[in-house]
């Protein structure tokens, strides 16, 4: 058998789901049971009823579906899995601007660790960050973390002020401008789509901004263009499926690399023989102080009932 079939056996064997985002691996994406963004990850995480959750994605993500079942044993294919966005948030910092803005609500994009969670009020995801934001009183202030872009992008959807946490993704961060209008006009009659984590110029220059589900679902719903994709590469396995006579090109990143787009290095450690090897040895596994737990999950199910 190959990896796949030895996969499905010991998912079976073991009642176990693989959930996997869209910027995973082709070959990931194929054995996974659900593949989609933060927040369709999240929902299916809370709604599954195995006993073990293999994530397909970065650290966080994991904890989340950790933060959802405390008492289900998750797994992550490799723990170096991380996140420059997550990363450029640190707890203790976190804290002292909390404590000096004592009055803001906190908002915090799911894209973080388990222990911003805990100190936020309220968790979003990009499919919902305009949602979540229009839910809190226009007279309370809002802390707004950690991605700054999103945070710029929603403050212009919703016409209203936010404290940015300094922070950013380094993948949606990497498009080239100069490179991005070459080849759009290389494409004449083509659209741009975006991630609202992409820098604001590049936001500018897109006919939509959304979620990857959401850039996903514009393009199925819009077949007849050509696409320029910004954001992470991953995501064009899935978008062909959906329209597969659609001409669908990567964004180019700033630096050359084997694709000349943007890719996350992070969700690329995780492999096909990584997540057997999670699965059959059921390590490593994610592991949250239950105090940290409690806190966390409250704004994640607040999330959660708004969307």
């Amino acid at each position: 058998m190959d990896l796949s079939q030895k996969i499905a056996e010991l998912k079976k064997k073991k009642n176990a789901v693989i959930l996997a985002h869209y910027y995973q691996s082709t070959e990931i994406q194929e054995v996974a049971d659900f593949v989609g963004d933060s927040l369709g990850l999240s929902q299916q995480a809370i709604s599954s009823n195995a006993e073990i959750i293999v994530f397909a994605g970065v650290h966080f993500m994991a904890e989340t579906a950790k933060i959802l079942n405390p008492s289900k044993k998750v797994l992550l294919p490799d723990l170096a899995a991380g996140c420059s966005l997550a990363d450029s948030c640190p707890p203790e910092a976190f804290k002292k601007v909390i404590d000096q803005h004592p009055d803001h609500v906190v908002i915090t994009y799911i894209n973080c660790a388990a222990e911003i969670k805990a100190m936020s009020d309220l968790v979003c995801t990009s499919s919902n960050a305009e949602q979540i934001v229009n839910s809190v009183h226009r007279d309370v202030p809002i802390l707004f973390a950690p991605d700054r872009n999103l945070g710029k992008y929603i403050q212009k959807k919703t016409n209203r002020e936010m404290l940015l946490w300094d922070g950013s993704c380094i993948v949606h961060e990497a498009f080239s401008f100069d490179k991005l209008m070459k080849l759009y006009q290389s494409y004449p009659g083509s659209k741009i789509i975006a991630h609202p984590e992409s820098e604001s110029h590049i936001l500018e220059t897109a006919s939509y901004v959304g979620s990857t589900a959401g850039m996903i679902r514009y393009v199925k719903e819009n077949p007849t263009y050509d696409y320029i994709v910004a954001t992470e590469a991953g995501i064009l396995y899935k978008m062909q499926q959906e329209v597969p006579t659609t001409l669908l090109i990567p964004a180019p990143a700033e630096e050359d690399n084997h694709c000349a787009c943007s890719e996350c290095a992070f969700m690329k450690l995780n492999t096909l023989e990584k997540l057997y090897n999670c699965l059959l040895n059921e390590t490593p596994q994610i592991d949250i102080h239950p105090s940290v737990q409690q806190k966390a999950i409250a704004p994640i199910l607040r999330m959660l009932e708004l969307s």
